[in-house]
């Protein structure tokens, strides 16, 4: 049987338009990183979340060298965390549940987008090249602020991203004579170890203390200053670890003798 040339073009055409639709599916499929919620992949209860050790707290953890796992909770009608923040050119796996209707979590521009339900953990790796802010999305409707669920990924140079954390306990209120005491705690996230700087200002005094933490822990600084060098009354304090800041106020009271009389002895 003869083949007329113009049919042997459209055959071959047609040859490699299956081809590539075959290519583009299976890269979709595989190649993007992306698989499907499946019977035997991970499960949450909605109503268990806070009680997860994943996502009771929704956070960016390093697992490895160049490696992180991001745990988000979507809930009417906002992601947690937010926003996300990772280092650029690193393996970020995202796991995301929701607590309460079917979401949407995608990232626009990106291949970022997979369906969040209730009960069930979707699992997205990626990898970011570029730095910069990358917008958040729900593409499912969720109710009627739908429109208004939105959060960001920031990606940021590999050589200025860390997982330090900063809290500060410190009294409201101390008596004249007293010790009034600031107890910072610096959590190093990230497996390497951090070595920095803690500044402290309460009133008029400052302390600086350098220190080391380890990876995956936390170390304890304590400053402290007799109230009586601030004087009574109100005073600003701040705590400070890198671009990390806590700040608050203590209050030096007069002291009161037993009659409820304020100072010294009275006649």
């Amino acid at each position: 049987m003869r083949i007329h040339s113009y049919e042997k073009l459209w055959l071959a055409a047609s040859m490699v338009l299956i081809v590539g639709f075959i290519a583009t599916i299976t890269y979709g499929a595989v190649g993007l990183g992306i698989e499907m919620i499946g019977e035997e992949d991970e499960t949450v209860a909605p109503n268990e979340i806070n009680d997860d050790e994943r996502f009771g707290e929704p956070r960016v953890e390093q697992v490895g060298p160049n490696e992180y796992e991001v745990y988000v909770v979507a809930q009417t009608f906002i992601f947690q965390p937010d926003p996300i923040e990772i280092p650029a050119n690193s393996r970020v796996t995202f796991y995301v549940t929701s607590r309460d209707v079917i979401h949407g979590f995608e990232v626009p521009g990106t291949n970022i987008n997979s369906m969040v339900i209730p009960g069930q953990v979707s699992q997205l790796t990626v990898v970011f090249d570029e730095p910069g802010e990358y917008g958040l999305i729900c593409t499912e409707y969720c109710g009627d602020f739908h429109h208004e669920m939105e959060g960001s990924i920031v990606v940021e140079p590999a050589d200025e991203f860390d997982l330090t954390e900063l809290s500060v306990e410190a009294p409201d209120t101390v008596r004249s004579g007293d010790e009034v005491e600031l107890t910072a705690t610096v959590r190093n996230g990230q497996l390497e170890e951090l070595e920095t700087t803690v500044v402290a200002e309460i009133g008029t005094e400052t302390f600086q203390q350098d220190i080391s933490v380890d990876g995956k822990a936390a170390e304890n600084v304590s400053f402290t200053v007799n109230s009586d060098v601030l004087g009574e009354g109100e005073h600003d304090w701040s705590v400070t670890v890198d671009e990390y800041e806590e700040d608050g106020s203590v209050t030096v009271a007069a002291n009161e003798t037993n009659n409820g009389t304020v100072g010294g002895d009275s006649s």
